[in-house]
């Protein structure tokens, strides 16, 4: 169960606006977290809190392939995204490091800024507790359940080195 404040976004976030091009010269998550989002909204850094959530509306993520931008995302502390669609290889990254990403057009309609949400990722629910409605999105297969549980795919690889 994710639950957090929300930041809301519209539609086209792309990478660059996730994690800007001028600070790819580092892959350390704690030097991108400090710039997460500072082009869109300056107070991200400042305001985000560990489990708070993103919100968008249609193709969060697109824009490059880079892997930086869902790390970033998680490194700051966000808990999860949601949004109406996500950019494919963002949503793929997003898995790959662990980043849980639920997709509901009526979630995404039914949240502002500054609601508080929880999410249950293995249910596929998304309670808005500010207003106490109730929303749907798509669950993960388990394959990608167990990948989001592991921290993400190193991690998955991690435990199953140890455990052989």
């Amino acid at each position: 169960m994710l639950k957090g404040k929300v930041f809301k976004y519209g539609d086209n976030v792309d990478t660059d606006a996730i994690i800007p091009a001028r600070y790819l010269n580092t892959s350390d998550p704690a030097e991108l977290a400090k710039h997460t989002m500072e082009d869109i909204d300056l107070d991200f850094v400042k305001k985000v809190k560990p489990g708070d959530i993103i919100v968008a509306t249609t193709n969060f993520g697109c824009g490059s392939s880079r892997e930086h931008a869902p790390l970033a995302i998680k490194t700051s502390g966000i808990s999860c995204v949601i949004a109406k669609s996500f950019a494919r290889i963002f949503f793929r990254n997003a898995i790959n490091i662990g980043l849980p990403l639920l997709e509901s057009q009526e979630a995404v309609d039914g949240i502002n800024a500054g609601d508080t949400v929880e999410g249950d990722l293995a249910k596929g629910t998304i309670l808005n507790v500010t207003t106490g409605k109730k929303f749907t999105a798509k669950p993960y297969p388990p394959f990608m359940s167990t990948l989001i549980k592991a921290g993400g795919l190193i991690e998955y690889t991690k435990e199953k080195v140890k455990t052989k």
